[in-house]
């Protein structure tokens, strides 16, 4: 397909969600004007702490800033610098990893959000013992304050815990303790957090907002799954039989019926149901509502703060649709967002040349 057709796919989405430019639809308070614009557009920088050699390219950040990108959400796997997983050399040396990506960030002009990023032992913790995962949690936080605390605090924001994987009410009193003990480190730092269920948009409704009016709430967004994940990476999955499903998913477009032929005749049952059940398209609107609504109730600032389509099985012009759609209705609500990822499966930049794909940050961003 030709650029031009390609970029005309995209920017329909937009021109769809948001005519033209509007005020916000909710008065937000509590969070400073300059850091919810250093929030508004942003992309994961996945897998830098973990390793340090997997470092994005200062090129493709320099690039993907003049782009216009304004924020990088740097993911830290809880179990990396958490006491009772990692050795004190383990955990500073991943500190060490932190502030220096911190200084290269900062010196290109991004603002930064450290997530701590929950991992399989963390989780597991959570859920058997949540009192010694609250003394984790605590102690991971006392760790990267102590690297964040050399920074401007309105450059540098905390993500408090990653896709709590835990029951609501159990989560919702364990933040109002984290938070409170994350101030008293951090004065005046913002804070991201967001509910249960893997932060989608319809838990939102079931979560307390903080009394700190310094938090901003983040929630991901991946709907309809079977799209954004078709070709998945594990072969016991069923979305690993998925590919090629177009966006929107409605049952007269050629390459849905296709799709659910090929499925048919290999006998991949789950699959099959999987796109059945994306029939017919709810639309980004009506998935991203309930926190739209969550937020006309209490007047408080949300991100986006992970979304993204695999890029393995989807058809391109689907996938720059799906993008520019979710950032347009972030625009039209005033909402944050921060696509996932930058570099690996979901990634923003190419994997031939390594430089930022030009199509996707224009349907991201919402250029002609």
């Amino acid at each position: 397909m030709t650029r031009p057709s390609i970029l005309a796919l995209a920017v329909s989405a937009s021109i769809l969600l948001s005519v033209a430019a509007r005020a916000c639809p909710v008065l937000i308070e509590g969070v400073p004007a300059d850091r919810l614009k250093a929030l508004s557009r942003g992309v994961n920088a996945d897998g830098w702490i973990a390793d340090p050699r997997s470092a994005p390219p200062r090129g493709l950040l320099l690039e993907l800033r003049k782009a216009g990108m304004t924020h990088i959400r740097l993911p830290v796997p809880a179990d990396f610098v958490m006491p009772r997983f990692a050795a004190k050399a383990e955990i500073d040396s991943r500190l060490r990893t932190v502030d220096a990506a911190l200084k290269t960030l900062l010196g290109l002009g991004y603002a930064v959000s450290i997530d701590l990023h929950s991992g399989e032992r963390f989780n597991a913790l959570h859920k058997d013992d949540p009192t010694s995962a609250m003394t984790e949690l605590k102690r991971a936080w006392t760790e990267l304050a102590t690297v964040m605390q050399r920074y401007p605090s309105d450059r540098v924001f905390a993500e408090l815990l990653n896709e709590p994987d835990v029951e609501a009410v159990q989560w919702q009193g364990e933040v109002r303790e984290l938070a409170g003990f994350i101030r008293g480190l951090l004065q005046q730092t913002t804070l991201i957090t967001g509910p249960v269920n893997w932060q989608r948009a319809d838990s939102l409704p079931g979560f307390t907002p903080l009394d700190d009016p310094n938090v901003v709430y983040a929630i991901h967004f991946y709907d309809p799954m079977v799209f954004t994940h078709q070709a998945h990476w594990d072969p016991s999955e069923p979305l690993h039989d998925v590919t090629g499903l177009p966006y929107p998913v409605r049952a007269d477009d050629p390459g849905v019926q296709q799709l659910r032929e090929q499925l048919t005749a290999l006998d991949k049952r789950k699959a099959l149901a999987m796109v059945d059940r994306a029939i017919p398209d709810r639309g980004i609107d009506k998935w991203l509502e309930p926190a739209a609504a969550w937020q006309r109730q209490y007047s408080r600032p949300i991100i986006i703060n992970e979304f993204g389509v695999l890029k393995a099985g989807a058809p391109r012009d689907s996938r720059l649709r799906w993008l520019a759609g979710v950032t347009a209705y972030a625009r039209q609500e005033c909402w944050g967002w921060t696509h996932w990822e930058l570099s690996q499966g979901f990634g923003l930049a190419d994997a031939v040349t390594g430089k930022a794909d030009r199509d996707a940050l224009r349907a991201l961003l919402g250029t002609r």
